[in-house]
């Protein structure tokens, strides 16, 4: 367990900033990752402890997540209202449709900044689908993404030392490894979903 873990997170950490952008544009998109780019932004730091080198990464976990946004806004901006009933519960669409026509931006930005249970994508299929400006719904992501990485990054500083002898501890690790295969696992639950009701709203529009 030990030795799969340190594998998987090497490669991630060897791929730099471009596996912090690729993960991001995972995760805000339709696979799920839950805190794999706030895990990857602090090993990265506490690896290499340098002002440049925190932005760069902050940079790079953020235009990752605001290009999975755009691909979410492309696809629910054209599908509408009707298309997210199609891919959100009932009591969920309604929670998040009603934080949008209250405040798209505050709800926007909180969902960006805050960390799992709390949901993000559906806020962002709720803005495109209801018609929120497309370069407002991205400046907004954009904006608190880059606040709350900077702000792990700068944690991660702080805190290095402590942090990698954590990461050496068993626990934490078997912690980190179930995260993958969560991560892992949830990803083909959600691209399966989504093919399912893809073809669920075809067949429905087909019909006469």
């Amino acid at each position: 367990m030990k030795h799969l873990t340190r594998v998987l997170f090497a490669f991630l950490l060897k791929l730099g900033g471009a596996g912090l952008l690729l993960l991001g544009v995972l995760d805000s998109s339709f696979l799920f990752a839950p805190l794999g780019n706030d895990f990857l932004v602090v090993a990265m730091v506490v690896r290499e402890r340098t002002v440049a080198r925190l932005l760069y990464y902050a940079a790079a976990s953020t235009i990752g997540s605001v290009l999975g946004c755009l691909l979410v806004d492309v696809v629910f901006r054209k599908a509408g209202e009707e298309g997210l009933d199609k891919h959100l519960p009932r009591k969920r669409l309604q929670y998040v449709k009603e934080r949008i026509y209250r405040n798209a931006v505050w709800a926007l930005m909180i969902a960006s900044v805050a960390p799992p249970p709390f949901p993000f994508t559906p806020f962002v299929m709720a803005a495109a689908a209801l018609e929120y400006p497309r370069k407002k719904l991205l400046l907004c992501v954009g904006v608190a993404r880059m606040f709350r990485f900077t702000t792990l990054g700068v944690l991660a500083m702080l805190f290095g030392r402590r942090l990698l002898r954590w990461s050496e501890n068993g626990i934490v690790q078997g912690l980190l490894l179930g995260l993958i295969v969560l991560c892992v696992a949830g990803s083909i639950v959600s691209a399966c979903g989504w093919i399912k009701r893809s073809r669920a709203g075809k067949k429905a529009g087909g019909m006469p």
